[in-house]
């Protein structure tokens, strides 16, 4: 399971890396229009800090290219900063972005600039102590604040005039990465269950990769103050929410999911027998009435990473990054995963605001 927490040299080549750099002119869009990008600021009193919230959304012409989410592992993307936005009432999701190497918005971009390109406002906001040289594994694993943060991204859109002039408050859904999937499933009423989250580092081989970093790190789930932890984010703006590998996927309180009303859909990467407990979709789709539950094979948990630079694979093995982080299942190009996960995403959320209206 590819959480890939860097630790020493790589993470502060990641720190340095550049995640928002300008880009050739002309660049290729895929869909009906150019994507366009901002950087949205919104209070937090939870988190006693502004929150910095990525937005992408359909351009008109204008703003300046940029490429987001380029480091020295990944490949970026392209668009198009603080260009005007496109015309019309476009449909809003709010984004939620995974924890270690994919713990910040731009990690994403591969994802959102093309659901920009479709026609959706994407909200990303970054949640704290997932990224760069403020990542802590206390606050990654206070999992009851994410949702909060997505809550806040919401706001921030309402609080910028020219986008929410644009935003249809009726279609607006939640898509989440890997633990940014536990945290949108908090959005449609599931709660977490303390108990179960305060052991959840007590088996060693339930998720290598995180729990050895909590460890590391000194933080003692059980010691941690979870006095709000099994509280409920639901968000009645939300209508829609997509998990996508939700990280973990073992810790929610079951009568919680047997309380989720809106639709939900689910989505594994990888074959459905090798699919890690902690991140098992398929023991969700049985707790929430109605759930659709569907399996990417070819794919592995890392295919939610950008597409891998050609010396990536090499330079993590350098650095120490275990998990791998650029093949993907049965050797199929991430690309094409790519490709096939967009497609996904943009039907899911379609067929749900349609049947909405």
């Amino acid at each position: 399971m590819s959480f890939s927490f860097p630790t020493g040299r790589t993470c502060a080549a990641l720190t340095a890396a550049v995640t928002l750099t300008f880009a050739t002119a002309g660049a290729a869009f895929a869909g009906d229009h150019a994507a366009g990008v901002r950087t949205l600021s919104v209070p937090s009193a939870e988190r006693g800090t502004d929150l910095d919230v990525t937005v992408w959304y359909p351009a008109a012409s204008g703003g300046t290219p940029v490429t987001l989410g380029e480091n020295i592992f990944f490949q970026g993307t392209a668009a198009m900063q603080d260009a005007p936005v496109a015309p019309g009432q476009h449909p809003v999701i709010v984004l939620s972005h995974g924890a270690g190497l994919g713990g910040r918005p731009s990690a994403a971009s591969w994802l959102a600039t093309p659901l920009a390109e479709a026609g959706y406002i994407v909200a990303a906001p970054t949640h704290p102590g997932n990224t760069g040289p403020d990542r802590s594994a206390e606050q990654t694993m206070k999992l009851w604040q994410r949702p909060a943060d997505l809550s806040r991204a919401l706001d921030a859109l309402e609080m910028a005039p020219d986008l929410t002039a644009h935003a249809d408050p009726d279609r607006v859904g939640a898509l989440g990465l890997s633990m940014g999937g536990n945290s949108t499933l908090g959005l449609a009423g599931a709660r977490i269950d303390p108990d179960l989250l305060a052991g959840y580092c007590d088996d060693a081989e339930r998720n290598p990769s995180l729990c050895s970093w909590v460890r590391m790190s000194g933080v003692d789930l059980h010691a941690m103050d979870m006095t709000v932890a099994g509280r409920d984010n639901s968000d009645d703006r939300i209508g829609f929410v997509m998990a996508i590998d939700p990280a973990p996927a073992d810790v929610f309180a079951a009568e919680s999911l047997a309380e989720v009303t809106m639709p939900v859909a689910l989505v594994n990467l990888g074959q459905e027998a090798g699919i890690p407990a902690t991140i098992r979709a398929a023991t969700l789709a049985q707790g929430i009435p109605g759930a659709d539950y569907t399996v990417i094979e070819g794919a592995t948990h890392a295919a939610m990473f950008p597409e891998c630079k050609p010396k990536a694979a090499e330079i993590a093995r350098e650095e120490g990054i275990e998990d791998p982080i650029c093949p993907d299942g049965t050797g199929r190009p991430r690309a094409d995963l790519h490709a096939q996960m967009i497609d996904m995403v943009t039907s899911a959320f379609a067929e749900a605001f349609d049947a909405e209206e």
